[in-house]
């Protein structure tokens, strides 16, 4: 029996195909923060500036959210996935090609629009062709995949595109992704029964879903307070990670303590590391304990403490910055943990739009934070320039770090608001809110 052709083998054939693309969406979406002296220099962008370019993809990408969440639950991962691995390579070839900052940021909002359907389409996914007690485990692998694309965005993209260019190296991404989109294509599919194969045991066939179902579905989220304290959570994680992996980590390094572009990038690259291991294995702690609230809660505690460290110290030893940084990224596979936990709690029927919802107010996080940073940044600008990036004051990192810890320790307190109302709520008259604790 070749691969195509066992459902098990199958999956994971496909799973890859889609892991691939959501690889280059990491790359690309994390990539500013390499580029960022190149980028103010090829577009003469302001702190603010630079901030609304990165955060476009991000604010497209959390838009998309909820439509598709309903695409993905109407039309599977075969179309919703390739499609969007063949916008976000278009838009890859725009940036590669932009000769203005408007036109940059027009082709990385085409990015994150492209971008914008692949992990709910990957978790729709996952719903379809692995078992319940598998799901974190496949949430947390998927966001290891966004953790290689982190590392990938760090030194090697550093060294990449000194030796290449960086209107270079995108191109070449684009073109990458081209191919993979033909991938997801050609192996992805709904379910076993769609592929034509036999279940796979402990897997439900999924129904399909009508308009009229899904929007039943956003009503219920819309009223349901655990969706927005999971939601908060996500927002701050996700937020928080993005901006400091994605933007402004390496400036900071590169101003506060005078290092080379690439050399902040290898330490960037802890957190990389730690968004690569940390999802996985926080992912399968939680499936194997049977419990969400709880070990989120612990890891956001965590995530505020890893934080804290720029702003209540301003400059602490690099040693310590780099373990700040690697531990930010392990505990992000705890917030992660807000996706699964939202999973749990709806029909099959309504993951993907689930899913969806919670992973909407991630981006939102994504597109407000870096840009609430630069603004408190261009307030503390000196004029200067540091190895190539425009240098703002020690305390002004201190002040724009602070709105990152301060935001996830908000995120902390509605995860134990969420685990106080699930502990009351985990009555025996109640058995099924008590297996998503």
């Amino acid at each position: 029996m070749n691969a195509l052709s066992d459902p098990t083998r199958r999956r994971w054939l496909a799973w890859a195909a889609l892991a691939t693309v959501f690889l280059l969406v990491n790359l690309h979406r994390l990539s500013t923060a390499v580029l960022s002296d190149r980028l103010t220099d090829a577009f003469g962008t302001t702190a603010a500036q630079l901030g609304t370019l990165h955060a476009a993809f991000f604010l497209v990408y959390a838009v998309a959210q909820i439509p598709t969440g309903v695409l993905a639950d109407r039309f599977g991962p075969r179309y919703v996935g390739s499609i969007g691995g063949f916008v976000l390579s278009l838009g890859a070839v725009g940036f590669a090609l932009s000769d203005s900052y408007l036109a940059a940021v027009a082709s990385r909002a085409l990015i994150g629009l492209g971008s914008a359907v692949i992990f709910v389409t990957i978790l729709r996914f996952c719903a379809n062709w692995y078992r319940a007690d598998e799901f974190a485990t496949m949430t947390g692998l998927t966001g290891s995949v966004a953790g290689l694309g982190a590392i990938l965005a760090t030194a090697p993209l550093a060294v990449t595109v000194d030796a290449l260019g960086w209107r270079t190296v995108l191109a070449g991404l684009a073109a990458v992704g081209f191919v993979a989109a033909g991938a997801v294509f050609a192996v992805a599919r709904r379910s076993p029964a769609a592929a034509g194969l036999e279940p796979i045991a402990g897997v439900p066939e999924q129904p399909s879903v009508t308009l009229a179902e899904t929007a039943a579905h956003l009503r219920t989220l819309a009223r349901d307070p655990d969706q927005w304290l999971l939601s908060a959570v996500f927002f701050a994680g996700n937020g928080a990670i993005l901006t400091l992996i994605g933007l402004w980590g390496v400036p900071y390094l590169v101003v506060v303590y005078d290092l080379e572009v690439p050399t902040a990038s290898s330490v960037t690259l802890l957190g990389s590391v730690g968004i690569l291991v940390g999802p996985p294995a926080i992912g399968w702690v939680s499936d194997r304990l049977e419990r969400r609230v709880l070990p989120m809660t612990v890891g956001v505690g965590l995530l505020t403490v890893a934080l804290s460290a720029v702003p209540v110290f301003g400059r602490p030893p690099l040693a310590v910055t780099a373990v700040s940084y690697l531990a930010c990224g392990v505990l992000f596979g705890a917030a992660m943990l807000s996706l699964s936990t939202v999973k749990d709690r709806y029909p099959p029927a309504a993951s993907g739009v689930a899913t969806a919802t919670v992973n909407t107010a991630g981006f939102v996080g994504a597109t407000i934070l870096p840009t609430l940073m630069g603004l408190v940044l261009d307030a503390y600008r000196t004029g200067e320039t540091v190895g190539g990036t425009v240098a703002y004051t020690q305390y002004g990192y201190r002040l724009a770090f602070g709105i990152l810890a301060g935001t996830v320790a908000v995120a902390f307190c509605c995860s134990c608001w969420l685990l106080v109302r699930d502990r009351a709520a985990a009555a025996p008259s109640n058995p099924d809110r008590s297996s998503a604790r």
